[in-house]
């Protein structure tokens, strides 16, 4: 019995296979009853998204990351290799740079799209006032892209790489964050595929998931504020 466990663990050991079963766990939990969408169009709506980043924040960050720290012989390296690193910090800041005028650029077209007005902000309550969109938007950046590109461009990227190589893990990361966007408009998730594997890409040029992670929330954020900008000066 021993030995067959050792053996559906793989060569990495227990503490990396727990991790990746936490993250089974935690984005069939997500995508399912703590999903925001049973409470779109309700009083409870807002509370439901803050317990959706929360969800995302606690199974999909906190819970692995501590398996980590508990469980791998050098635990420093252990978070290196899964992205928690400037790892090639001139390269990554200059994509960055470049790449940032782009995302904020499709954002301001995308929140043009009527199906995207609609969607975003997941929550309708933030337009109330500029406080509470600015709380909502910081919760957004910790709570929900954090974890976001922890999981898909460190966590099921960078570590298969050289198991997988290139190409099947970028695909991988790619189709399953793709798959969480189903019922989201379909320009998004079209736009969702490109994005996965642009991130993945930068995210393995990089050795870090931290450069696809800003321009992730740079464009979900950007996204959010033109819509609550439009929305108060009556144009949307």
């Amino acid at each position: 019995m021993a030995g067959w466990l050792e053996r559906a663990a793989g060569s990495a050991g227990f503490g990396p296979a727990l991790v990746y079963l936490e993250i089974l766990i935690g984005l069939i939990l997500v995508a399912t009853v703590l999903h925001f969408r049973r409470h779109r169009g309700t009083p409870g709506e807002l509370r439901a998204v803050k317990t959706y980043f929360s969800a995302w924040a606690v199974l999909l960050l906190a819970v692995p990351c501590t398996t980590i720290a508990l469980t791998a012989a050098r635990p420093l390296a252990a978070f290196a290799s899964i992205g928690w690193t400037l790892g090639r910090a001139r390269l990554g800041l200059a994509v960055t740079l470049a790449c940032l005028p782009i995302a904020v650029g499709f954002s301001f077209l995308s929140s043009r799209d009527a199906a995207m007005r609609t969607m975003y902000p997941l929550a309708k309550a933030v337009f109330a006032d500029t406080r509470t969109f600015a709380a909502y938007e910081l919760s957004y950046l910790v709570l929900y892209y954090l974890p976001w590109e922890f999981v898909f461009r460190g966590v099921l990227l960078l570590p298969l790489v050289p198991a997988l190589g290139l190409v099947p893990a970028l695909v991988l990361q790619a189709v399953l964050s793709t798959l969480l966007h189903i019922g989201h408009p379909i320009p998004e998730i079209i736009a969702a595929a490109g994005a996965g594997l642009a991130f993945g890409l930068i995210a393995y040029g990089t050795g870090s998931f931290l450069y696809p992670f800003a321009l992730h929330a740079a464009a979900g954020i950007a996204n959010d504020t033109f819509i609550f900008l439009g929305r108060r000066r009556g144009r949307l």
